[in-house]
């Protein structure tokens, strides 16, 4: 179907666009929250706990996320459960995301000086009042650039959803460039979008980089 207009392309592909920002936001959110608990768990469980959280952390970085997304997708169908392409990459991402933003945050937190928590605790403090009071905030404020920064990776890994059939933004280039027979032009478009996704993003996990170390100076 070579009749495709340039708006016929672009039509598509911004309805396919919102499937990835949905996945998007789905699998930072998702990831946030799980990250948090497995933070929590380091910074109070004991010594084993902290081992088997560094180890899902070194298991889910030292993989391929496409790998994970085939696990998800096909690892679960393996239970006789029947898992949709959305829940699979769902899935995955987030459990990715959780293993990336919890070693980022453990490492904001572990820069917080010593003297910090041995101030808290001289003030009497218990171990939840410490954190919310005292390091959490001071760790936050480290946190925030990366954490944002981070989030130009999860909107690029959503391209590698498209594997298992999800139709985001890639899938859907792919599909619409092999009825169009227009790949340049279909694949240039689609790197156009997820550049106008990301670029602001970067420029925003910068200026608050600036901002962060305007304010420790």
């Amino acid at each position: 179907m070579n009749q495709f207009t340039l708006w016929d392309i672009l039509r598509n592909l911004l309805m396919a666009l919102q499937w990835t920002v949905a996945l998007s936001l789905i699998a930072f959110v998702g990831g946030g929250i799980v990250g948090a608990l497995l933070l929590l768990l380091r910074l109070r469980a004991g010594r084993l706990t902290d081992h088997a959280i560094g180890l899902y952390v070194q298991l889910f970085q030292g993989t391929p996320l496409l790998m994970q997304l085939f696990l998800a997708y096909f690892g679960i169908a393996l239970l006789g459960v029947e898992v949709s392409a959305w829940t699979a990459a769902a899935l995955a991402l987030t459990l990715y995301t959780s293993a990336f933003l919890t070693e980022i945050w453990r490492g904001c937190v572990a820069a917080v000086p010593k003297g910090q928590w041995e101030a808290a605790g001289s003030l009497a403090l218990g171990f939840g009042e410490m954190l919310r009071h005292v390091i959490l905030p001071q760790a936050t404020r480290l946190a925030i650039p990366p954490t944002v920064g981070f989030l130009v990776q999860v909107v690029k890994g959503t391209a590698l959803a498209s594997v298992i059939g999800f139709v985001e933004l890639t899938k859907a280039g792919s599909m619409i460039s092999n009825a169009t027979f227009k790949p340049f032009l279909v694949f240039g478009c689609v790197a156009l979008m997820y550049f106008a996704l990301c670029f602001p993003v970067s420029l925003l996990a910068r200026h608050l980089e600036r901002r962060t170390h305007g304010r420790r100076a």
